[in-house]
């Protein structure tokens, strides 16, 4: 005779649950007030406000309580009768259980001050170049990550349980081969740009553009996009950013340069995929564990998506052009569609990511990812950071900061304690090739519907094969669902050597 499951104690483990979810809504929004507009002489008070929400999440996730719901959860004879999205629940609850209770809550509670304390720190630092400044949170950040890790504990090289965090079931041994991969053929492509005789035209690019003209496209091609402002907001920071509250209110930001019309326009639409996602979470997920993004690969795909094989395609500017024209009125109305759209794929190793092109953006990444691992594994200092990153720029991308602010400083990640999200963003530029090849297989007039600007059904396409999930399925399990195999660099390879042959005529 099967055991039955005790409904009761369900019900009260999935309400436990939610209310950790509410805290952790709570946070979100104070961080997200602390980072687009709340006072600076506030922001002392207000990372220890954050540091408190977040310790009593943290007790929560380890307490004894928690551990009895576990207990009897986890048992096969109760695990085996769960439905799916009450298994799962469990699951991830364990998971994060047995890596948490590992870490005494004290030491938590410092780290999450320390951290919230530190991007403020950070803000203040880049904007004015002061490495300095900065220098002494990143070592007690670095310091306090070493020291969880080896809590922890770890398979192979220590910086995979940071990678596990952020991509389940990634390794520094697989990382270094799809990598060593993309770089083996990116590397060629680049040179073979830069020999071109076919530079795209870019002077009509190097004037202003009024900033609430660029204000107006964004909201318009966010709405093109389907991104709900009933379920939503856009916003102005320093670095853009998504915050996902739940799936009806997701939160983006953006950051407008008077001389420059695509950083805005392109982190615009960047954040917007990361929106489209949160806001397309299965409802049955509200409230769970599982309401947000299987990875932050998988999350990158889609903001990567949307921001490159969407946005920066030639039909998206058939579509679209017209009205950046009519907009922008007697600035770029003797530029056609086809110059326009070489200029903004335009390929020129730079010293900044947000602002680099597809080609090179994943070389900036793989010198963050380079630079973190050697943090972890005490190859390097962070006192050594500066002179490290400079001379990573230098060997791959043949630039060098001229101050620290367009270097070391230039990314908010290392500040929060993000160790093991850089690499996220180039699997997020495999994952969307490998999406978009299924993609055009399964909407053959894929390319028509960008041009006529109907958006909506590559939307719900993503929703079905993707956002709904939510955090059900793991990243491998999404991608060979999707596209019938692993996660294989060849289509991101493809895809960049046939856009770049024709915009260069090589």
């Amino acid at each position: 005779m099967s055991v039955q499951v005790d409904q009761t104690k369900l019900a009260s483990f999935k309400a436990y649950i939610r209310k950790m979810k509410q805290y952790e809504e709570a946070i979100a929004l104070i961080y997200w007030d602390m980072r687009t507009g709340a006072p600076k002489k506030g922001i002392e008070t207000r990372s220890e406000v954050v540091g408190e929400l977040s310790t009593e999440v943290f007790r929560m996730s380890t307490s004894e309580e928690m551990g009895a719901y576990l207990a009897y959860f986890i048992e096969p004879a109760q695990l085996d009768q769960l439905d799916t999205i009450s298994k799962k629940m469990v699951l991830e609850a364990k998971k994060d259980y047995d890596r948490s209770k590992k870490i005494p809550a004290d030491k938590y509670q410092a780290y999450v001050v320390l951290t919230s304390q530190a991007e403020s720190a950070w803000e203040e630092a880049k904007h004015k170049s002061d490495w300095a400044s900065f220098q002494h949170y990143l070592e007690k950040i670095v310091a306090t990550t070493k020291e969880f890790i080896e809590l922890w504990g770890y398979e192979g090289n220590k910086y995979n349980t940071l990678l596990d965090m952020y991509e389940p079931g990634m390794t520094v041994e697989k990382l270094d081969q799809v990598f060593g991969e993309l770089r083996e053929k990116a590397v060629p492509l680049l040179q073979r740009i830069q020999a071109s005789a076919h530079q795209p035209e870019r002077s009509f690019l190097e004037q202003e553009f009024e900033i609430s003209k660029q204000k107006q496209f964004s909201l318009s091609i966010l709405k093109q996009m389907q991104y709900d402002f009933d379920a939503g907001r856009l916003d102005e920071t320093v670095h853009p950013f998504a915050t996902a509250l739940n799936p009806g209110d997701v939160r983006i930001t953006t950051r407008y340069l008077l001389n420059d019309i695509t950083s805005a326009l392109f982190g615009t639409i960047h954040e917007g995929g990361h929106a489209l996602y949160e806001q397309n979470i299965s409802n049955d997920l509200v409230g769970t564990n599982l309401c947000t993004g299987t990875s932050m690969g998988i999350h990158e795909s889609q903001s990567r998506f949307w921001e490159n094989m969407i946005g920066r395609s030639k039909g998206f500017w058939n579509r679209y052009y017209g009205e950046l024209q009519t907009l922008f009125s007697g600035q770029i109305d003797q530029v056609d569609v086809d110059t326009f759209y070489k200029a903004i794929n335009h390929i020129e190793p730079s010293l900044i990511r947000i602002e680099a092109d597809e080609l090179t953006y994943n070389l900036h990444i793989m010198i963050r990812y380079e630079l973190e691992k050697g943090l972890i594994n005490d190859t390097i200092q962070v006192a050594d950071l500066p002179e490290a990153w400079n001379a990573k720029y230098q060997e791959y991308l043949g630039v060098v900061p001229s101050h620290d602010g367009e270097g070391v400083l230039q990314d908010v990640h290392w500040s929060g304690g993000a160790f093991g999200y850089f690499p996220s963003y180039s699997l997020g530029n495999m994952y969307a090739a490998q999406f978009t090849n299924t993609m055009r297989k399964e909407l053959p007039n894929f390319d028509q519907l960008i041009e006529e600007g109907n958006l909506a059904p590559i939307k719900e396409w993503l929703t079905e094969k993707v956002y709904q999930y939510g955090k059900m399925l793991t990243p491998n399990e999404i991608i060979k669902q999707v596209t019938g195999e692993d996660l294989n660099p060849d289509y991101l390879i493809a895809y960049l050597e046939d856009k770049y042959k024709e915009v260069y005529a090589i």
